[in-house]
C-alpha cells in the first residue's frame, strides 16, 4: 500500500486511481458513474473492507482518517493500492458525507456467477422483485446471512446490492451472501423449474396459502425440498409476471387489521419459518 497525505482536493497522484472514486458519494447520478455493472462498490468502514477482502474482492484504493491508519495498514499491507488520509473535515467536503466510520474503500467489483451455477447445490434461496429501496435490500441480505439461505437473486431492475447503503445496513453480510441477477420472466422462472426450485411467492390473494401452513407441509416433509422465497417491491408488491410463475401464494398471518409487513421484516419472517434445522 501507498500512503498520500492529501491536504487538498486537487491533488492526485502522478499514477492510477485517485480521489474521483470518492466525490460526493450521496449523488445518485454520481453513484451511476462510478459504480456501474463490473466496475466498481464502496465499502465502508474496516469491518466491511475486511468482509470484502476476506470474500477475495480486490481493492482499488482507500479513503481513511488518520487515526485509522494502523487498522487500515493491517488489512491492505499485501495490496499495492494507495491509501489516502485526510482530515475529517477534508473527507466529509469531498464525499458528501461525515466519515464518522474512519474508513471507505474503492473495490473493484467481482463478475456476477451465472444463475444455474448458485442454484445448482442451494436449497432456500431469495428472489428479490424490483425492490428499489436500498436500506431493505441490505437488511434482506443480512437476514438471509443469519437465518442460513444459500443465495439472492435478484430481477434487473432490482437496486444494486453493492450500494454504499445496502453493503452498510446489511453489515457486509451482501460480500458474503451468494447472488446474481436474473433475466426476465418467464426466463427466469425455467431456471428455477430446472433447478428443482418451488417457488412460494409472499402476497396478498384470495387463495394464499398461510405460512404457518406451509411450513407446516415443509416440516412434515412431504413438502418441497428445494424452496425459493418470491418478494416484491415496496409499493406495488409482485407483478403479474412474477405471480404467474410461482408455484404458490403465502402470506404471514397478521392481527388487528394490519395486512402486511415491510418487505425487510417479512423476509426475516419467512426465511426463520422455512429455515433448515439441523438434525
Amino acid at each position: 500500500m501507498r500512503i498520500q497525505r492529501i491536504e487538498s482536493l486537487d491533488e492526485s497522484p502522478s499514477e492510477g486511481p485517485g480521489l474521483e472514486d470518492y466525490r460526493s458519494l450521496t449523488d445518485v447520478a454520481l453513484r451511476r458513474v462510478s459504480e456501474p455493472a463490473g466496475g466498481l462498490y464502496i465499502a465502508e468502514s474496516t469491518k466491511v473492507i475486511a468482509r470484502a477482502l476476506a470474500a477475495g474482492h480486490v481493492p482499488r484504493s482507500a479513503l481513511i482518517l488518520e487515526q485509522w491508519l494502523p487498522e487500515v495498514e493491517t488489512l491492505l499491507r499485501d495490496f499495492d493500492v494507495p491509501v489516502f488520509v485526510g482530515s475529517s473535515a477534508l473527507l466529509e467536503k469531498l464525499t458528501g458525507f461525515e466519515m464518522h466510520r474512519g474508513a471507505i474503500a474503492s473495490m473493484h467489483r467481482p463478475p456476477l456467477a451465472p444463475v444455474a451455477e448458485l442454484l445448482a447445490n442451494a436449497r432456500r434461496v431469495v428472489i428479490l422483485e424490483d425492490i428499489v429501496d436500498h436500506t431493505n435490500v441490505g437488511a434482506i441480505f443480512r437476514s438471509v446471512a443469519g437465518l442460513g439461505a444459500d443465495a439472492v437473486l435478484i430481477t434487473p431492475r432490482c437496486a444494486d446490492p453493492l450500494y454504499r447503503r445496502s453493503v452498510r445496513v446489511s453489515m457486509g453480510t451482501v460480500l458474503q451472501v451468494p447472488w446474481t441477477r436474473l433475466p426476465e420472466w418467464p426466463e427466469a422462472s425455467a431456471l428455477f423449474r430446472d433447478a428443482g426450485f418451488h417457488v412460494a411467492a409472499l402476497a396478498l390473494a384470495d387463495d394464499a396459502v398461510s405460512l404457518d401452513v406451509f411450513e407446516h407441509t415443509v416440516r412434515e416433509q412431504d413438502g418441497p425440498e428445494k424452496i425459493a422465497i418470491l418478494m416484491g417491491s415496496e409499493g406495488d408488491g409482485l407483478s403479474r409476471a412474477a405471480l404467474d410463475h410461482a408455484d404458490m401464494v403465502v402470506t404471514i398471518p397478521m392481527l388487528h387489521g394490519v395486512d402486511s409487513l415491510n418487505v425487510a421484516s417479512a423476509s426475516a419472517v419467512a426465511l426463520y419459518a422455512l429455515r433448515l434445522r439441523q438434525g
